[in-house]
Parts: structure tokens; C-alpha cells; sequence
């Protein structure tokens, strides 16, 4: 059996929370047949590695956001399709399907599966339930949010409908999804060899965030940690720093650098560092879907983490993860583990052993091998 993998982001470089999943499925499954990848392209530069891809075809995304908006007011389709609705995407595709045939096609992200070839089986993996992170936004764009959950929920509906099965990234939005198709849990897992414990620099800062910082979701949740957690923290730790470690941060989080205590960093070399040598990592998002590798990380990397409900809900953590639901708890909790280093180190511990239990790559990817063996699709 050979495979059409598609992804609406090319999954080469595991630095964010998509494409650490995709590149590590792809990854997965290139081991265990002949897999040809269309992907849109990466940044300018960015090399293909040698992941053992039968073929890998990386078509530019020239659509900007206005275009996009424009044409799914007009079409009445969601934003998220028509941002990625590439006519030279389309061609690609089926130049891959006139020279292989392949039998099958994995799908990584909603928005791909219009691009799935017609009569062609799939999986469709939609790590999370998008509609639903859309449903959960406000601010001034809220009719456009609204909007775009409504026709976004309707048409994952139907894709499910349509695939061999839906894929989710945690039971928890498996649940959410509802019963739409077959729909089964694949969840994340995490490079243990990669996050690990090691010895820490000493000037690190008490407090660390990490994340991809041009999404809207981590925006709002440092800004919300800087204006009503930190201050709380520093009324017990006086010297308390928080350093948001990310790549492109915007101007509304570089702002946050002008309050007392906050280190905004941009990109890092290597953000095992910061994570090694904080009392606490902490992961105050209160939008958040799936699963969030920023804790599966810190929780590798042997250091306690306070987190929202949010951002816990998609870890079997085994109460190894601190959960603070508001601003006085979040800042009790972060408290605590800045003063007993000690009982962080043992909270820290006992995160990484349930890292290793649980959410090693191989163990968490081994559903797949189920879901594409063709024994188990004739039986579906």
C-alpha cells in the first residue's frame, strides 16, 4: 500500500505545536510504506529531511488573509478553507495521483480535506476541534468568529462523514466532536530523548513560558499572566521573572518587556535551557484545544508546571501537572513552587516518569498502524 499525505503546513522542522504532530506521523508512517507528502511550502530555505518520503511535493500558499476573507464572504465558506483553496495545490495533488496511485491518503488538518482527490479513501486527522477554538473567541472580531465556527463545524461534520475515520488528538475532544463517522484518539506524544532532564544555567528566570508567540491563543494568555498573575507572585517574590520564549512575538507582547519582571526573548537557539533552570513553566492559556506540547515538553524535561483547566484537559497527567483555574490560584500555585525548589524537583520528577509511561512517540502513534493496515479497513 502507498499513501497520499497532506498537510497544510510543511511538517519538516518539529518547532510547533502542528507540525511537531505531523512531522512525527509522517515520520511514522514513511517507516511503514511508501509515502508521497503534498504540503504547502515552508519558509525560504527550509530543507527537506530525510524522513525516507517516496516523494515530496511543496507548493507555494500565495493567498493572503484579506483574499481569503473576500472569497469566503462571497462563497459563504469558512475562512479556513479558502485560505488554503490553492488551484496550484489542487494540480499538484493530482500530478501526484496520475504518476503513484496511491491507495489511501492521510490527512493532516480540516482545512486539507478539500483537496482529497474524489473516491480516494482517507483518514482525516483533525488534531483538534477548530469550530469549537472559533466558538471560544471574542473581542472585536467575535461575528466573524461566530461565523466562522458555524460553517466550520458543519462542514467537519460532513468530512468526518466522509473519511474512514476522524482522528482526534485526546479523548476529551474526541468527545467534543461528538459521534460524526468513526472517530478515534491518536494522541501527541513527545521526544523524551530530546526534553530531558539536564543540568540547568543558573540565571534563568523563575518563570517560563514557551509557544509559538504570533498565535492569538498564547498572546492572550502571557498578557493575561503578565497583567494579573505576575503582579500577585511579586508581592511574595519580589525578584520573580517571567520569560516568555518564543518566536515572533508581535507588538503587543514585546510590550509586556516594559513591565516589572517580564523577559520577552523572540526565537532561541535552544529552548531546553529555559525550561531546565525554572522553578516553574506555566501554560496560563484559556483557549486552548488538543493537547499542548509546551506541557508534555516542560513534563519531559522533569520541571513542575501550573497550568489552566484549558491547557490541561488534554494530558493524562496523573495530578503531576499543577491546575489554577483563576488568577489567585494560578499565582498561589507558581508561588509555592518558587519558594520549595525541592518539592518542584519531586513534582518535576514525577512528571517525566508519567512522560514515559505514557506519550513516548512510538506508543502514541501505534493506533495509526491499526487504522491503515488493510485488514483493518476491510473490516470497518
Amino acid at each position: 500500500m502507498s499513501l497520499l499525505f497532506l498537510a497544510h503546513r510543511a511538517p519538516f522542522a518539529p518547532d510547533r505545536g502542528d507540525r511537531i504532530r505531523s512531522h512525527h506521523i509522517l515520520r511514522h508512517l514513511a517507516s511503514r510504506m511508501p509515502v508521497h507528502l503534498v504540503t504547502f511550502a515552508g519558509e525560504a530555505g527550509e530543507a527537506v529531511p530525510d524522513l525516507g518520503l517516496a516523494s515530496c511535493t511543496a507548493v507555494p500558499r500565495l493567498r493572503s488573509r484579506s483574499r481569503a476573507l473576500a472569497d469566503a464572504l462571497v462563497t459563504r465558506r469558512p475562512v479556513s478553507l479558502t485560505a488554503f483553496a490553492e488551484p496550484a495545490f489542487a494540480a499538484a495533488v493530482t500530478g501526484v495521483m496520475e504518476r503513484h496511485r496511491p491507495d489511501r491518503a492521510f490527512v493532516f488538518s480540516g482545512q486539507m480535506a478539500q483537496h482529497v482527490p474524489a473516491g480516494l479513501r482517507f483518514v482525516m486527522d483533525f488534531c483538534d476541534v477548530d469550530s469549537a477554538k472559533f466558538a471560544a473567541m471574542g473581542g472585536v472580531l467575535a461575528p466573524l468568529y461566530r461565523r466562522e465556527a458555524r460553517l466550520l463545524a458543519t462542514y467537519e461534520r460532513e468530512v468526518a462523514m466522509r473519511a474512514e475515520a476522524a482522528v482526534f488528538v485526546s479523548a476529551a475532544e474526541a468527545a467534543l466532536f461528538g459521534a460524526h463517522g468513526r472517530v478515534e484518539v491518536v494522541e501527541n506524544g513527545v521526544d523524551t530523548a530530546f526534553w530531558c532532564p539536564a543540568a540547568a544555567p543558573a540565571d534563568t528566570p523563575e518563570i517560563v513560558f514557551t509557544g509559538q508567540m504570533d498565535y492569538a491563543p498564547n498572546v492572550e494568555a502571557v498578557r493575561w499572566f503578565a497583567a494579573t498573575v505576575l503582579p500577585r507572585v511579586r508581592e511574595v517574590h519580589p525578584a520573580a521573572q517571567f520569560a516568555i520564549v518564543g518566536r515572533a512575538p508581535g507588538a503587543a507582547v514585546r510590550a509586556l518587556a516594559s513591565r516589572p519582571g517580564v523577559v520577552v526573548t523572540d526565537a532561541v537557539a535552544d529552548v531546553r535551557p529555559w525550561l531546565r533552570g525554572a522553578a516553574v513553566a506555566v501554560a496560563p492559556l484559556r483557549i486552548a484545544r488538543g493537547v499542548q506540547n509546551k506541557v508534555l515538553e516542560a513534563m519531559a524535561t522533569a520541571r513542575p508546571v501550573v497550568a489552566t483547566p484549558d491547557a490541561a484537559q488534554g494530558i493524562a497527567h496523573g495530578n503531576t501537572v499543577s491546575v489554577a483555574d483563576d488568577a489567585p490560584r494560578f499565582a498561589a500555585a507558581v508561588s509555592a513552587l518558587i519558594a520549595d525548589r525541592a518539592a518542584g524537583d519531586r513534582q518535576g520528577a514525577a512528571a517525566r516518569r508519567q512522560v514515559e509511561r505514557r506519550y513516548g512517540w512510538d506508543a502514541a502513534l501505534r493506533p495509526l498502524d491499526a487504522l491503515l493496515e488493510p485488514s483493518a479497513r476491510a473490516a470497518a
